[in-house]
Formats: structure tokens, C-alpha cells, sequence
């Protein structure tokens, strides 16, 4: 990736510009962008089965790209010129609260605006969503082997469906019925109080603290998470909390090489109570929604673990809610193995914008 060539912000190739065609699938440009990552893709969706198609992606850093806008030319001159049809509509995801189709990227100094991006794709209607947003809007659009399937459940079409995910933080979203459809409600579902449900997560709560001002769900559910449940269990009380900004050292990922490769029985010791936490933080959620229709696990986190998310440990956290664990054992739950969800449902919200 040339830098000098990606510095600066240029109108896009005719090619992008709004326009009719009588093909059948519409052409989406979508993105995921993350706190550190961003993904690019174009999209075909189509119009009857809604099913999506990633015809093009690319991955970006965001330390090495000096704007969004940046990134969005590069991307644009590279696949381009390979299509046949114009741009109808951009679905971006944001990890970050959306207001007014604007949004300030908390980790980065970028601030994307919705009416500013349209403008320089001449005319062609862009959303903004929610990173977790965009991923529940992609739950419809999912391929029944993208799926595997860890508690069969009683499953109501109708019902109301969660999903969440565990990644550099944790990300939630509601899918309700609203009599034709299911409306998705986004949240920072993440930044909940964390609750323990035994002994050592009551001691990791206590270590960490005195280390900020409220603990919350994704200080332990999230991949860094897993690093801070590492430290929190040892010998000694951490100096830090591990945050996604630590790339190097300690981190989730090394902690998971430790308990599955290299036989660190603290780092097994801290996936297990990772992934008692992730069932019972999923527990919660469904409980307080009712989640009949389905709970939708996505993320990395999750993919990664693949079948430790089936050998008991999640689902035990998921289902111990006292008087309700019979009621827990009849909602339907999901491990998403679609790597690019949030980028899927970000072309289903461009989608849905009006032509």
C-alpha cells in the first residue's frame, strides 16, 4: 500500500457514481471499521433472497492510513475498475455510538459524517450503523452452514433474538419482532457492570478495581479480557488493565497460546473462567430480553474458541439463572462462523437505504 497515494481524499471513478442498471443484484460498498481495523469490502445483494455476496475486500490498518476518506480512494481505485455495475448505497459500521449519521471515532481522531461521505461518492446514500448494529442486521442474511448450533432449543421465528460478540470489547445488539420483520436495537451492551458468578471472578473483580473507575463486562469479556482474567488470577494483583491498545506483551492472544499450546495452566485456568463469564454475560442478555427466537454468538473471540464453546463451559455460564435455568434451556443459541458479519450486515443496512 502506497502511503503518498493514499494521502489525500479524490472523487472516485465514474464507475461509483448513483445510476440505474438492469441487473438484478444491487452493488454495496460496506465496511466494518474497527478501533484499530478496518474492513473494506463491495457487496452484491440481492433484492428477493437478501442473500449477500462479498465480491471484493480488503483489510486496512488504521495507523497507517492517515483519514477514513484515505482509505476509502485507495480501496476504490484498486477494485473499481473490475466492476460492471454502479454504486447503489454504502452501509459502513462503526465501532462507536452513531448521532445524527455522524460519528467520532473514540480510539482514532476520525470523525465520519454520513451527508459528507454521499457528497464526495456524488450523491450515492450512505448509513451509518453501529458496528454491532450492522452485525445484527447481518444475522438474516447467514447460510444455514454458517451456523453451528450449541443449544438446539425451542426456536420461535417470531421471537425476539440477541447477538453479541466478544472481540477488542464486547458488542450487543437486539433483533425485536415488530409484526413484518425484525427491527434491530443496537447498545453498548459492553459497558454493563460485570456481575461473578463464583469465587475467582469475585477475586478478579477485587483486583481490578482499584485499576478504574467501574468494572464492567468487557474488562473480562473481550479478548483483552481474557489477558486481564490472566493477571487478575495469579500470585499478585495486576498494575494495569489490559486494554486493546496492548498490542504487544500480555494480551488475549497470548494468553490463549498459553492455555492451548503450551500447557500454562493459569492461562487454562483464565479461559475457563473467560468462557464461564461469556455464557453467563449471554445469559443475562437473553434472559432480560427472552431471546426465544435465538441468541447469535459472533466475534473472533468465539470462532476461535469453536469447540470449547460446545464442550459445556459457555453454555454452563449460559445456563445457570436459578429458578429459570429450565426456561434457558429452551432459547436457541448460535456460534456465528461467518468471519465478516459485521461486514455483511453493513451491506444489508446500504441495502435498505431508499433508491
Amino acid at each position: 500500500m502506497d502511503d503518498g497515494h493514499i494521502g489525500r481524499w479524490r472523487r472516485p471513478p465514474k464507475l461509483f457514481l448513483q445510476g440505474r442498471t438492469t441487473r438484478r443484484r444491487d452493488m454495496i460498498l460496506c465496511a466494518d471499521i474497527g478501533a484499530t481495523k478496518t474492513l473494506l469490502g463491495l457487496a452484491e445483494v440481492h433484492p428477493e433472497t437478501g442473500r449477500v455476496v462479498v465480491k471484493a475486500s480488503q483489510r486496512y490498518v488504521a495507523a497507517q492510513v492517515p483519514s477514513f476518506e484515505a482509505m476509502l480512494t485507495d480501496f476504490l481505485s484498486q477494485h473499481g475498475p473490475s466492476l460492471s455495475q454502479p454504486l447503489r448505497a454504502v452501509g459502513l459500521g462503526v465501532a462507536g455510538p452513531v448521532r445524527d449519521q455522524t460519528v467520532q471515532m473514540t480510539n482514532l481522531p476520525w470523525r465520519l459524517d454520513a451527508r459528507e461521505l454521499s457528497r464526495h461518492l456524488g450523491g450515492v446514500p450512505v448509513t451509518l450503523v453501529n458496528d454491532f448494529e450492522a452485525a445484527a442486521h447481518g444475522i438474516e442474511a447467514l447460510a444455514p452452514d454458517e451456523l453451528m448450533t450449541l443449544q438446539a432449543g425451542d426456536a420461535q421465528a417470531r421471537g425476539n433474538q440477541l447477538v453479541l460478540g466478544a472481540g477488542s470489547g464486547l458488542g450487543v445488539a437486539f433483533r425485536i419482532w415488530q409484526g413484518n420483520g425484525h427491527a434491530v436495537v443496537p447498545g453498548e451492551g459492553g459497558h454493563f457492570s460485570f456481575s461473578p458468578i463464583n469465587d475467582q471472578q469475585d477475586l478478579a473483580l477485587q483486583r481490578l478495581r482499584p485499576l478504574v473507575p467501574r468494572v464492567v463486562v468487557e474488562h473480562f469479556v473481550s479478548g483483552p479480557g481474557l489477558a486481564n482474567f490472566y493477571q487478575c488470577l495469579g500470585d499478585e494483583p495486576p498494575t494495569k488493565v489490559i486494554t486493546p491498545m496492548d498490542t504487544e506483551g500480555l494480551t488475549g492472544e497470548s494468553v490463549f497460546r498459553k492455555a492451548t499450546k503450551e500447557g500454562d495452566a493459569l492461562a487454562a485456568q483464565a479461559l475457563e473462567q473467560f468462557l464461564l463469564a461469556y455464557g453467563s454475560v449471554a445469559g443475562d442478555y437473553a434472559l432480560a430480553t427472552l431471546a426465544r427466537g435465538g441468541v447469535y454468538v459472533a466475534g473472533g473471540v468465539a470462532q476461535r474458541c469453536g469447540e470449547m464453546m460446545r464442550d459445556g463451559r459457555f453454555m454452563r455460564g449460559f445456563g445457570q439463572k436459578g429458578p429459570y435455568t429450565e426456561l434457558m434451556a429452551t432459547l436457541p443459541v448460535h456460534l456465528v462462523l461467518q468471519p465478516e458479519l459485521g461486514l455483511v450486515g453493513a451491506a444489508v443496512a446500504g441495502a435498505r437505504l431508499p433508491h
